[in-house]
């Protein structure tokens, strides 16, 4: 009996560090669930027709941006080489991309598949450690890491949010540094991708992300909330 109830303390402990490990893996599939959702084409029209969204001083008309960068958007989620992007010709036969902006794509693409992966292995991570709580009895401590997840990407986003409304600039150039190696990332105000996504445009993205995890995290927190036992 002794040893049984001495082993109690050792399994709790056990099952709150795997709570949050839940709660942190849930974190990264809210995130990067909200990155997912934004890489679908229904995005750029509504981003393009934001009131006050800056326009092209180079030319670009709205439909010239949503043809370009939807064929930018379908390059960084599909299996394609950078000839999908390098073989892009304006009107007068120039290319649409020059080889820094190519050589950046390739970066951009290959940091966003990784994203994908990760967030792909999130999910499954979670649809087991769900499984394997259910079998071994240990579910509702699965939910409180879920729970927990939730209440995790609210704050965390809403601390994203805040640096971005108070120093974009700053933000943006620290995000880059991280991902990127310094100086592939800059361009002219004239390259395309300047003229295709402007700084506004990461701006909203950032936002739009946080407030999308945030929503995300608050339906976990509600569809995990503790039950009230009836009687």
């Amino acid at each position: 009996m002794s040893q049984t109830n001495s082993s109690k303390p050792a399994t709790n402990l056990f099952y709150r560090i795997l709570a949050w490990v839940v709660a942190m893996i849930t974190l990264v599939a809210l995130v990067l669930t909200a990155v997912r959702i934004l890489l679908t084409p229904a995005f750029l029209p509504f981003e393009y027709s934001m009131p006050g969204f800056p326009p092209d001083p180079y030319g670009f008309s709205k439909a010239d941006r949503l043809y370009w960068s939807s064929i930018a958007l379908d390059y960084l989620v599909n299996s394609e080489g950078i000839d999908f992007l390098g073989n892009l010709r304006f009107e007068d036969g120039s290319a649409v991309y020059n080889e820094r902006e190519l050589s950046h794509m390739v970066d951009v693409k290959i940091a966003l598949q990784n994203a994908l992966n990760v967030w792909t292995a999130s999910l499954v991570l979670l649809v087991v450690l769900g499984l394997w709580a259910w079998r071994a009895k240990w579910a509702d401590e699965f939910s409180r890491g879920l729970r927990l997840g939730g209440w995790l990407s609210v704050f965390f986003v809403a601390g994203v949010i805040l640096v971005v409304l108070l120093s974009f600039g700053v933000f943006f150039v620290g995000f880059h540094e991280v991902f990127f190696q310094p100086g592939t990332w800059m361009f002219y105000w004239s390259d395309t991708l300047i003229r295709l996504f402007p700084e506004r445009f990461w701006r909203d993205i950032f936002i739009y992300i946080g407030l999308l995890t945030a929503g995300l995290g608050l339906l976990v927190v509600f569809l995990t909330r503790p039950r009230r036992q009836s009687g």
